[in-house]
C-alpha cells in the first residue's frame, strides 16, 4: 500500500535555507575582515565607518517612516507589520540614530534626524513616503521592495567597512532580506 503524499508543499525558501544564508553571510564577513578591527579613521574628517554608520541610521529611520505610513493607512496590518517596524527601530538605534521609541503610527511626524536636516538626505529610503497604495497587498509589496533594496545596498556596502561595523551591517542586511520575504509572503 503506497504512503500518502504530504498535503501541501511550501512555496519559497524554507526557514533552514534563510538561516543558512544568514549564517553564511555572517561567516563570510567575519572571515574577510582580517586586520581591519579598528573603526577609526586616520584624519580629522569623518571616517568611512562613521559615514557608513550615519547613512545606515538614516536609511533605517527612512524605513521606519515607511512602516509608519503603511500602518497609518492600513491599521489592520499591525499584526504583520508592527513587529517588523519594531526591528527597523532597533536597527536604527544600533547604528546610533535617535529614532522615536513608540511602536505605532503615532510616530509619523516629520522631524529631522539628530544632527542634520531631513531634506538633504541622499538616500532614497529616507525620502518621505508620499503615497501608500490603497490596496493592503500592494502596500506590503511596496514595503517588501523597500526592505529588499535596502538589504541589497547594505550587502554591497559592507565590503569596504571595518570588522565590527561590517558584521553589524551584514546582520541587519540579512534581517532586512528576511523582512522582505515575510512581507512578500504576507501579501499573498
Amino acid at each position: 500500500m503506497p504512503y500518502p503524499s504530504p498535503p501541501r508543499s511550501p512555496s519559497g525558501p524554507r526557514r533552514r535555507t534563510l538561516l543558512a544564508s544568514v549564517a553564511g553571510a555572517a561567516l563570510l564577513v567575519g572571515c574577510s575582515s582580517g586586520s581591519e578591527d579598528s573603526d577609526g579613521g586616520t584624519g580629522g574628517s569623518p571616517s568611512l565607518a562613521e559615514r557608513a554608520r550615519a547613512r545606515a541610521a538614516r536609511d533605517s529611520e527612512g524605513l521606519v517612516e515607511r512602516y509608519d505610513a503603511v500602518l497609518a493607512a492600513h491599521p489592520a496590518l499591525a499584526v504583520l507589520v508592527g513587529p517588523l517596524r519594531a526591528e527597523a527601530v532597533r536597527h536604527a538605534e544600533a547604528f546610533g540614530a535617535g529614532t522615536s521609541g513608540p511602536s505605532g503610527p503615532s510616530a509619523t511626524t516629520s522631524e529631522a534626524p539628530k544632527g542634520g536636516s531631513a531634506a538633504q538626505s541622499p538616500s532614497p529610503s529616507s525620502s518621505p513616503p508620499a503615497a501608500v497604495p490603497a490596496n493592503e497587498r500592494d502596500a506590503l509589496a511596496e514595503l517588501a521592495a523597500a526592505e529588499r533594496a535596502l538589504a541589497d545596498r547594505r550587502a554591497k556596502a559592507l565590503v569596504d567597512l571595518p570588522g565590527e561595523l561590517a558584521r553589524l551591517l551584514a546582520s541587519v542586511a540579512a534581517a532586512g532580506a528576511a523582512h522582505a520575504y515575510l512581507l512578500t509572503e504576507g501579501a499573498k
